[in-house]
């Protein structure tokens, strides 16, 4: 069978299987919606976490970007692994025992007050649709590609599926959903893996292969590096980036994944505190199966593409380059006339996307009207590195159409879950919280699908006009959360002494100096677009690293302001110390 049909007959069974568990476990009642019941296994709960966690960002985005920035590319891998260490650790067993479903509603509660409720809705809603974005713009890639549609279409696609069953189970239909989710992405990622490694090293170990020798009796590694300079690029293993960038964005990653609303309801899913405690060492367990290949994959990629590209006329260039680049997202241009692809170090086109135009050049490839001076002519978007890999590799059939499930499976599972968030923003924290106390369980319950429904549309456009590849657009939202969330949820466990005002300032200054910086600078919508440069970076540190510094801002700020205002009230005080004991603690000490 072709790749198409194997696609459809692969992904149609997953979607069917995805599609059955929503109707199986649709939520039937509010606690159903937003937490499951409460009564979800650890086991289950960490499959789901682990579908929760890995994202289209960590299925297509980070091998892609750590393929195509090497050395640099690690601080995703390093900052999204220690930032989930760091939640499991220090932050789910108390938010668990604190018994809110919602971190506004653990902020609105913590600090007595509305208005942090508000905030920390309005912070949510910025986190989840900025996250969102690069979960719609991954499940858009895959299906231009193996639906032989624009980007998009795919899109428009995956807002369909993934509103059916958000809307239909909730929190429920999403968790069990994600269980087999996580089966199939894991499957799909680890399989090419290992082929590929096999076919390179003859190491079935991916994690092992690509730090071995090939038949050739050269490291791997070293033989990208001499891939790469040879043609004028910085070696593999070397970075370009500064190491205070490298420091803020790994911090940002870190303290964002402790403050990211969608992971952090997870724990509330399970029956009892020490069940959060163990789903989290389940969810790290299966996180780092994904995380620890990922190198890897970025590694046979980026080594795989250049020899299979480089020097080649186009007219012999396999049937995969041709097929992505009718999706838009691999584009060449014959710039010096010869007939063969030439990759080389600087930007092949002007702009974010190859603008295509109706004619075809002379050795039949598509056109495009902006293309740049630079003598690079290969255009690659990183986000189908981990998709085109099997096919670059020439895999069988259905190992391509497992990929396209797999990442299907990893941007639809996080997808719903922020959904999720949103819609429990408004339903709960914003409508039932404040709004409007006495709504029954029902009015609420149909609010917060209407409310997924409008995340979905705004979430579709987002992944439209995406800001930039889907690794990088999630790090925004980790830099959003990092400096809005995670001090206020440190400080709301660990500090009695942190009131209202601190919380409130710290969070509002932390998020409007963050929000300020990527809108500036990688949004370009602040200021003179020409001058959001890299030149121009405020310290040399990146958007996607800014999340530091308003975290760092948020703390000040905080501490500052509780210190001139009043302390809590004392049965606030006593929430606080409280939950920071174990339970049982007291009748042991008795016994």
């Amino acid at each position: 069978m072709d790749i198409q049909t194997w696609t459809f007959l692969i992904v149609g069974l997953t979607f069917a299987l995805y599609i059955g568990i929503a109707i199986w476990s649709r939520a039937k009642s509010t606690k159903d919606f937003y937490v499951a019941g409460g009564g979800v296994s650890p086991l289950a709960n960490g499959l789901a976490t682990g579908a929760d966690w890995m994202s289209a960002a960590s299925f297509l985005g980070m091998a892609g970007i750590i393929a195509f920035s090497g050395y640099d590319g690690s601080v995703y891998l390093m900052g999204w692994t220690g930032g989930y260490v760091l939640l499991a650790l220090l932050l789910a067993p108390y938010l668990r025992k604190f018994g809110k479903f919602t971190v506004p509603d653990f902020i609105g509660d913590r600090y007595y007050s509305n208005v942090a409720r508000t905030v920390a809705v309005i912070a949510a809603l910025f986190v989840s649709f900025t996250y969102v974005a690069g979960q719609m713009r991954g499940v858009g890639v895959v299906f231009s590609r193996f639906l032989d549609v624009e980007v998009n279409t795919g899109v428009y696609i995956g807002m369909a599926v993934v509103l059916f069953y958000a809307f239909l189970g909730g929190m429920k239909g999403i968790t069990y959903t994600q269980v087999a989710q996580y089966c199939v992405l894991i499957f799909a990622f680890m399989v090419p893996a290992i082929f590929i490694s096999l076919m390179a090293t003859g190491n079935p170990i991916p994690q092992i292969g690509f730090g071995s020798a090939g038949e050739d009796g050269v490291y791997l590694l070293d033989k990208l590096d001499g891939l790469m300079t040879d043609l004028g690029f910085t070696a593999y293993t070397d970075g370009t980036k500064s190491t205070m960038d490298i420091f803020f964005i790994t911090a940002a990653l870190m303290m964002g994944t402790a403050g990211l609303p969608h992971v952090i309801i997870r724990f509330f899913t399970v029956p009892k505190v020490c069940d959060a405690r163990k789903s989290a060492g389940y969810a790290l367990l299966f996180i780092a199966i994904l995380y620890t290949t990922a190198p890897a994959i970025a590694v046979f990629a980026r080594t795989n593409l250049m020899e299979t590209v480089q020097d080649t006329p186009y007219q012999e260039i396999p049937a995969w380059f041709t097929k992505w680049e009718n999706t838009g997202l691999i584009a060449w241009t014959d710039k010096n006339g010869d007939g063969k692809i030439q990759y080389l170090p600087g930007s092949a086109i002007d702009g974010s996307q190859p603008q295509f135009v109706e004619s075809r050049g002379s050795s039949g490839q598509r056109m495009i009207s902006n293309a740049s001076t630079s003598l690079n002519e290969l255009y690659v978007d990183r986000d189908i590195t981990v998709l085109a890999n099997p096919e670059i590799a020439n895999l069988p059939n259905w190992v391509i159409a497992l990929v396209a499930a797999g990442g299907l499976a990893a941007a639809l599972s996080t997808a719903a879950g922020l959904l999720l968030v949103i819609s429990t923003s408004i339903s709960h924290d914003l409508i039932k919280k404040q709004i409007a106390p006495d709504i029954s369980d029902k009015k609420e319950l149909w609010i917060a699908r209407f409310s997924a429904l409008l995340a979905v549309i705004v979430a579709g456009y987002f992944g439209i006009h995406p800001p930039g590849f889907v690794a990088s657009v999630v790090a925004l939202a980790f830099g959003l959360a990092a400096s809005s969330f995670f001090p206020a949820i440190v400080m709301g466990i660990f500090s009695k002494r942190m009131n209202r005002e601190g919380a409130i300032s710290g969070m509002v200054a932390g998020l409007s100096i963050t929000c300020y910086y990527i809108a500036r600078f990688k949004l370009g919508w602040i200021g003179n677009p020409e001058t959001a440069t890299e030149a121009n970076w405020w310290w040399g540190i990146s958007p996607e690293g800014f999340g530091t510094v308003g975290m760092l801002v948020n703390f000040l700020i905080a501490i500052l302001v509780s210190r001139f205002t009043p302390a809590p009230p004392e049965d606030v005080q006593e929430i606080v110390e409280n939950i920071r004991i174990p339970s049982g603690v007291g009748e042991a000490i008795e016994h």
